[in-house]
C-alpha cells in the first residue's frame, strides 16, 4: 500500500496574516502621526498670517488715529474679541496697550497681539505652539505648553 499524498494547500497560514496586519497597523500608526503632525504645522500659518493682519490694522489705526485700538469696529471686524480666525481653529485675544506717557522720559504707545488655538478643535494639542503673538515693533514670538519661547520653530 502507498502512502497517502499529501498534497498541500495554497493559502496563507495564520501566522502570514498576522505578521501581515502587524506590519500594515505600524505602517498606518506611523502615517496617521506624520499626517496629523502636517496639519498642525499648516494651521499654524492662519495664525500668524490673522497676526500680521491685526498689526498691519493696528499700525494703520495708529498713522489715522495717533492711538491703537481695541475696537473691532475700529479694526474692521465685526465680531467682539476674542476673534475666531480662518477655519476655526485659533483665535485672536484682545489686544494688550500700553498708552504713551510724556515723560521723563517719554514713552511711545505699544502693543501686543496674541493667538491661541481654540479648545477642543484639536490644535490644542500642538505642544510646541500653544500661542503666537506679535508686537508694535514686530517682534514675533511663540511658545510652547508650560509657557517656554519656541518661536524659531513655530514661526518658521
Amino acid at each position: 500500500m502507498k502512502p497517502m499524498d499529501r498534497s498541500r494547500s495554497s493559502g496563507f497560514t495564520l501566522i502570514e496574516l498576522m505578521i501581515v496586519v502587524a506590519v500594515v497597523a505600524i505602517l498606518g500608526t506611523i502615517a496617521i502621526s506624520g499626517y496629523t503632525s502636517s496639519v498642525r504645522k499648516s494651521r499654524r500659518t492662519e495664525a500668524r498670517t490673522a497676526l500680521l493682519d491685526l498689526a498691519s490694522r493696528e499700525e494703520r489705526f495708529m498713522s489715522t488715529n495717533s492711538a491703537y485700538s481695541d475696537q473691532p469696529a475700529d479694526l474692521g471686524y465685526s465680531t467682539a474679541f476674542p476673534i475666531i480666525i480662518g477655519s476655526g481653529y485659533y483665535q485672536l485675544n484682545k489686544p494688550t496697550f500700553v498708552p504713551a506717557s510724556s515723560g521723563p522720559p517719554a514713552t511711545p504707545a505699544t502693543f501686543l497681539l496674541t493667538a491661541q488655538p481654540v479648545a477642543g478643535k484639536g490644535q490644542d494639542k500642538d505642544a510646541p505652539c500653544q500661542g503666537f503673538s506679535v508686537d508694535n515693533t514686530g517682534t514675533q514670538k511663540a511658545t510652547a505648553q508650560g509657557g517656554t519661547d519656541n518661536t524659531a520653530t513655530c514661526w518658521n
